[in-house]
């Protein structure tokens, strides 16, 4: 049996105290925080969400029920459920803002060389929003329907390690669309999202720096046929299509070339279609992978075909 450090000591070293106490340093969060540092708050925080504490007063009530092991634990200050309160109010959030990038530059390359299932070695990412209800009587300021509140949170996935890469939250009513304004996109990456992400001028901005995506178009969307590519059979993929915007005002905003893949699902039958500006991904025979090519010589050529 272990009779050292506590398991929660154990964990927490794994905390870069050095790196956290330069995000304090950089917003003044520890400025007349009289007893109480950051860290110790840091440290309340990750108790209570690995031991599944439901509340302020829970998180006191089970930290001071064994106060001669709080020091060894790593706390330095009075645990009290107001004090904890008032530093969550009033204590910069950008601290654990920059803290958790730190994170996630240690925690990306522990993951680097997992494998993704299919065979390829860029990194990829899915991007997604999920809506978060919050009771509008508590939240005024989180205003979304007339008797519901809520806020909106963003995640760029790094499928590699399922690690969040970037995290944004909003107010409920932001559009999906306008999250990708604040990424950057990164050369040789794959960008992986849902229709709701579909503005063919801002996709257009990752294509232009080198960055693919993959998304699904929507039934409003007229896309003309240039050149048909053979499929192979045993993937599920019916159609492979080089094809350009059908309407002016699309083609502006996204003059080159798209990839639309049309797809059947041969467990569910679901019929997908997918837009992407990846021209290099190969068929795989298996239904499991169902990679693309672009690359092959035509078998048809067609114009104002949809």
């Amino acid at each position: 049996m272990y009779t050292g450090k506590l398991v929660f000591a154990q964990v927490m070293e794994h905390l870069p105290v050095h790196e956290f106490r330069k995000c304090v340093a950089r917003y003044g969060g520890d400025y007349k925080s009289r007893g109480f540092s950051c860290l110790d708050q840091c440290l309340c925080l990750s108790f209570a969400q690995l031991t599944f504490r439901e509340s302020l007063r829970d998180i006191e009530a089970c930290l001071r029920s064994v106060p001669e092991k709080l020091y060894h634990l790593g706390f330095r200050g009075n645990i009290a459920r107001s004090t904890l309160a008032e530093a969550n109010e009033n204590r910069d959030w950008r601290i654990y803002a920059d803290l958790a990038e730190v994170l996630i530059r240690i925690a990306r390359p522990m993951y680097a060389s997992d494998p993704l299932g299919i065979d390829l070695d860029a990194t990829v990412y899915a991007l997604d929003s999920t809506t978060i209800d919050l009771c509008l009587a508590v939240f005024p300021w989180a205003s979304f329907r007339r008797q519901k509140g809520a806020v909106k949170m963003h995640t760029l996935l790094d499928l590699r390690g399922s690690i969040p890469a970037f995290i944004e939250i909003s107010n409920g009513k932001r559009h999906d669309v306008h999250f990708l304004d604040d990424i950057i996109p990164e050369a040789g990456a794959y960008y992986v999202m849902d229709r709701a992400y579909l503005d063919f001028a801002r996709l257009h901005a990752f294509h232009r720096c080198g960055a693919f995506f993959v998304t699904r178009t929507k039934t409003s969307v007229i896309l003309n046929r240039r050149y048909s590519h053979p499929v192979p059979p045993d993937t599920g993929i019916t159609s492979d299509q080089t094809v350009v915007l059908g309407t002016d005002g699309s083609a502006n905003k996204y003059p080159d070339t798209l990839r639309r893949v049309r797809f059947v699902d041969p467990e569910k039958g679901h019929r997908l279609i997918f837009l992407t500006n990846n021209f290099d991904m190969r068929h795989s025979p298996s239904p499991a992978s169902t990679s693309l090519d672009g690359r092959s010589n035509s078998s048809s050529n067609g114009s104002n075909s949809t």
